[in-house]
């Protein structure tokens, strides 16, 4: 067996980092399922624009 790409890798780490951030909302008690771990999320700045028109 080949040894793994560092992009195997990395999109290896990507999936179980939206697995883990998916389970640890179940965990708290957020209604969640399993096509959440692979949606997109917003980009931070995207989010901090969102808040600041809340915000004015």
């Amino acid at each position: 067996m080949p040894p793994a790409s560092l992009q195997g890798k990395k999109a290896y780490y990507a999936r179980v980092r939206r697995s883990n951030y998916v389970a640890s909302l179940r965990l708290e008690g957020f209604q969640v399922t399993q096509a959440d771990a692979t949606r997109k999320l917003p980009t931070r700045e995207s989010v901090l624009r969102a808040c600041l028109r809340k915000l004015i």
